[in-house]
């Protein structure tokens, strides 16, 4: 029972530190990457399809992303989807090649982009926090039930604090990382 506390709380916990990976793909630094574009949804015959399913994307050079979708129709389509994102972007065609030209980015706007990830890194935190909060609930309740001793309550609290340590530990590297990649020049 205590091991499936436990093991459940340290999944959850690594699921968030992953989930904070993800998100920070997302924010752009100073050099092109195709993980910039992943998340965007292209209304595809009225349904809405991921990027990647719909064209190719490559980085030609360190401030240039190509989007050639596979059907001549679906241009407009992956047009509209880049400029209704939340990149900022301005999507240059070429016939069926798509190219985004992406601005060095300012000190100002590197500071923003900065506290935004401090932001994310907080908000994984409280995410791992309330997962910590949970696991010791159901320690509580075994304890209450007399499944469990107080011993064991203390032991296994102890052993959901380092996971907590830990997972939140990575959250801080995760957050460190991008941050020099983005006040890198």
């Amino acid at each position: 029972m205590l091991n499936d506390i436990q093991n459940d709380a340290k999944t959850r916990m690594n699921k968030s530190v992953e989930a904070l990976r993800t998100d920070l793909t997302k924010v752009r630094t100073g050099r092109a990457s195709t993980a910039l574009v992943d998340h965007l949804k292209v209304s595809y015959y009225g349904a809405d399809m991921p990027l990647s399913q719909v064209a190719s994307v490559a980085v030609s050079d360190a401030r240039t992303l190509t989007i050639t979708p596979w059907e001549k129709p679906m241009v407009a389509a992956v047009e509209k989807a880049i400029m209704a994102s939340d990149l900022g972007l301005t999507p240059n065609t070429a016939g069926t090649v798509i190219r985004i030209n992406l601005p060095a980015l300012t000190e100002e706007r590197r500071r923003e982009l900065s506290k935004h990830v401090h932001n994310e890194g907080e908000n994984a935190k409280i995410a791992i926090r309330n997962i910590r909060r949970d696991a010791n609930q159901g320690v509580k309740d075994l304890l209450r039930d007399k499944q469990i001793t107080e011993d064991e309550e203390r032991r296994s609290e102890d052993e959901i604090q380092k996971l907590t340590d830990r997972a939140i530990k990575d959250v801080d590297d995760v957050v460190k990382a991008k941050e020099q990649e983005l006040m890198a020049v």
